[in-house]
């Protein structure tokens, strides 16, 4: 009896390990895949290679957190530069995320200024995200002074609908393991670009207004005669933009006597820059009465977004906005403070516009006094 059994037993345990010892090497491989290396190519074409997915991280430079908050808010963050810790108005991953301005200080930050490596090091992150690295020299040699990965990211020329932040968003996401996240955000973008673009792409030149766009926030606030030739927003929704008459592109300063020339049908103002135009306006009313935007109520707001680089979500919220104002007839499906909203949403989990409108102003006509 006790042979049968015994015999009895080891068929058991021979059945069970041949039906179930795959499971072992199944969880060997799923362990393995986690700790699995990542390698990545960059925004300046360096690969760089993580021996597992970051838990810790830092993003410094101008944008580069925003860019990580799109993706992952504030989890993983190991530190903040000290410029994020300041105001969180004008910047929504900010007020999304208040908890980061805890952070320890992991350097100044700021556009003039270059990355601390004894801070970073102090906070002990799996992977520096910069954008302070335009060349491929400066970025090794951080990682060399680190021995930390150090993944350049980029919002390219336009920022707004421009590829290399979808790139960007795309390598967060990979670094992080945050790929489904990354891709709502990247399809949203292409979205609304798609969008912009299919309700005013077949609109004839001769029946688009003149436009113009001025005060136009560039590392500070200006006056109206700061504004931008090739407009990314303006591009987005096919607008006549006088600015492109010079031939230039990005961020110009025109000679004020130039918008009396052009003397464009709708002027948008930056809210940004609405005060030192408003101060403008009181030494020299007559300038801006000339204008027929201003003579005929054709004067418009648009929200400022660009804070350490650009708000890509109130770029686009602005873009509807504009949209809605050059051609009604295309929009008009389109409430512009809900459509806001729908973009913040979509970007940081949040409906911000009526915060920003309370800092800002919001969407609305503008009158000069």
């Amino acid at each position: 009896m006790r042979r049968k059994f015994s015999s009895l037993l080891l068929v058991i345990m021979f059945t069970m390990t041949f039906l179930f010892g795959g499971c072992s090497s199944k969880t060997t491989e799923t362990t393995a895949s986690k700790s699995e290396k990542i390698t990545v190519k960059d925004l300046v074409g360096r690969e760089v290679t993580l021996n597992s997915k970051a838990s810790k991280v830092v993003a410094i430079g101008p944008g580069a957190l925003r860019l990580y908050c799109y993706v992952n808010g504030s989890k993983y963050l190991a530190g903040v530069e000290q410029t994020e810790k300041g105001s969180l108005i004008g910047k929504p991953y900010m007020m999304t995320n208040p908890d980061i301005a805890k952070l320890t200080a992991i350097g100044p930050g700021g556009p003039n200024n270059a990355p601390d490596p004894e801070k970073i090091l102090s906070v002990k992150p799996d992977v520096i995200f910069t954008t302070y690295s335009t060349d491929k020299a400066s970025a090794d040699e951080l990682q060399s002074k680190t021995n930390i990965p150090v993944v350049v990211l980029s919002y390219g020329k336009e920022s707004t609908f421009d590829p290399n932040v979808d790139n960007s968003l795309e390598m967060i996401g990979e670094v992080t393991g945050s790929e489904s996240r990354v891709q709502e955000v990247v399809n949203y973008i292409k979205s609304c670009k798609n969008d912009l673009d299919k309700r005013t792409k077949d609109i004839a030149e001769n029946e688009k207004p003149s436009t113009y766009a001025g005060a136009l926030s560039a590392k500070g606030s200006h006056g109206i005669e700061s504004t931008q030739g090739n407009y990314s927003l303006f591009k987005a929704v096919h607008g006549k933009n006088v600015v492109d008459e010079t031939g230039k592109t990005g961020s110009i300063m025109i000679d004020k006597e130039k918008l009396l020339k052009w003397n464009p049908d709708k002027i948008f103002i930056d809210e940004g820059g609405l005060q030192v135009v408003q101060e403008d306006y009181k030494k020299n009313p007559n300038y801006y009465n000339n204008l027929s935007a201003v003579k005929n109520g054709e004067l418009y707001s648009q929200m400022p977004y660009n804070f350490y680089t650009t708000n890509i979500e109130t770029a686009i919220a602005d873009a509807y906005y504009l949209g809605k104002v050059l051609y009604p007839e295309k929009f008009k499906d389109i409430e512009p403070e809900k459509k806001a909203d729908e973009i913040y949403k979509a970007f940081l989990g949040k409906d911000l516009y009526s915060e920003m409108a309370k800092n800002f102003g919001g969407f609305k006509k503008i009158t000069l006094r």
